[in-house]
């Protein structure tokens, strides 16, 4: 994985050749990126935005060690005094950013970067690729434990995740949007999601038999969890049930099936652990699950306790990409903006206001101007300030945990349905809507209607 020290050489090379010509130009205002998506992704009513607050600590210590100057320096490309200015380099703006787990929708601004122009460009790629691949997983992740209900959900995806970088910072979103546990030792340690994981059926085939694999883990991990459909899943609940009625102190926790029709499977484990006088061992389910098979199995009413995800959670399988846009929006105090057909953004420093009902149900937000004051709870909070995060406003990740799951419990029902829904609603300002009319007058562009 690349080290911290190393995140600032993380940058595409069109970012240090504008820095390079905006300070060999002299152009040192303050300009304003925003950082927004600009279509729903096909399989999703609402984005958990993840990783805005996570990147501005990074931005905190983004820094060009000596070695990184040598290194740009073979590249032929840029002039003593611009390396040295960037050897010197700290940043000195602002961020404005949501909350980590805030439930965010198309053309809302995620983050805004204020600061000096090549300050803020240097950043594009970096905050795009922590807030794309963090929110991506937590919006998956937060569809899976929609669908689960009460019943835990634990990642199973870091062996099909896109590179280790991605299976270590996914388990900080995972924890976000609500899952239960991990595989992934590293990350849940330093993430603070509890490592979870039974046994892989190579143990159960390199042993003697399914019985030896099954006691060498009850005597090593009181209350395991033991994996069962190596060879023939009835089979092998029966032999467990014989096993702990004959030795009593064997303390197993629960059983796991991997594969087959697995509603069927636990309706048939389910009564033969009963019936044995064992309702206390839980039985858990993976094998390829994701939210929609997941879902299915609910409304079967499985005797499932609690899901395994893989691959669906780890690749966003289904929805893998954000059309994220981090867009110049602000320059020298004057509306910037970019009108191309298709992608046509709104000028200048921006607010989100979430109104809500008597009962605190989200209603609908507004895109407004920074400046206004409207009705609703603004979203966007000061994170980095200077240069330096704001104390208190990154929340610790329990916290982001909880606020989280309340703001998703708090959308209109329809936009927790897996199915596709009537877009959630988004008004923009009457004077941010004049602000864009204005600036593409300017620009000798059509208007738009307000």
């Amino acid at each position: 994985m690349v080290e911290e020290k190393d995140l600032s050489m993380m940058i595409d090379l069109y970012e240090l050749t504008m820095a390079q010509a905006y300070w060999s130009e002299g152009m040192e205002e303050t300009a304003t990126f925003s950082l927004f998506f600009r279509k729903m992704p096909k399989h999703r009513n609402f984005v958990l935005a993840c990783g805005q607050q996570h990147v501005a600590r990074i931005i905190e210590s983004f820094r060009f060690s000596q070695e990184h100057i040598d290194r740009l320096r073979e590249l032929n490309r840029f002039e003593p005094d611009f390396l040295d200015w960037l050897r010197r380099f700290r940043f000195s703006g602002s961020i404005q950013a949501l909350p980590e787990g805030t439930p965010v929708f198309p053309q809302e601004p995620l983050l805004e970067v204020e600061a000096p122009i090549a300050e803020a460009q240097m950043l594009e790629s970096l905050v795009m690729n922590y807030v794309h691949l963090e929110s991506l997983l937590a919006s998956k992740a937060s569809r899976l434990v929609i669908a689960a209900g009460d019943k835990p959900v634990v990642d199973f995806g870091m062996r099909r995740m896109h590179g280790l970088d991605a299976a270590y910072r996914g388990v900080r979103a995972f924890r976000i949007a609500g899952l239960s546990g991990t595989s992934n030792v590293l990350a849940g340690l330093d993430h603070g999601l509890p490592p979870r994981g039974t046994m892989a059926h190579s143990f159960v085939q390199a042993c003697d038999d399914e019985m030896s694999a099954f006691r060498t883990y009850a005597r090593l991990y009181p209350g395991t969890t033991l994996l069962v459909d190596t060879y023939d899943t009835e089979k092998a609940v029966k032999d467990i049930i014989r096993w702990m009625t004959e030795n009593p102190d064997v303390d197993i926790g629960g059983i796991r099936l991997d594969s087959g029709d697995l509603s069927a499977l636990a309706f048939s484990c389910r009564k033969l652990l009963d019936e044995a006088g064992y309702k206390h061992i839980s039985i858990m389910a993976s094998s390829g699950l994701d939210e929609y098979k997941i879902a299915r199995l609910q409304d079967d009413g499985a005797p499932l306790d609690g899901f395994g995800v893989g691959t669906a959670v780890g690749a966003s399988n289904d929805a893998p990409a954000l059309e994220l846009a981090y867009k110049l929006t602000e320059y020298a105090g004057k509306p910037r903006m970019k009108n191309s057909p298709g992608k046509q953004s709104f000028p200048g420093r921006k607010q989100v206001f979430r109104q809500q009902d008597e009962n605190g149900n989200i209603m609908g937000d507004v895109i407004a101007h920074r400046d206004e004051t409207m009705e609703g709870t603004p979203l966007l909070v000061p994170t980095l300030w200077a240069g330096r995060v704001v104390e208190g406003a990154i929340a610790p990740l329990d916290e982001a945990t909880r606020t989280s799951r309340e703001a998703v419990a708090r959308l209109p029902d329809r936009l927790r349905q897996l199915e596709p829904a009537e877009p959630y609603p988004i008004t923009i300002s009457d004077r941010l809507q004049k602000l864009q009319n204005r600036t593409l007058e300017s620009l000798g562009a059509p208007s738009q209607r307000p």
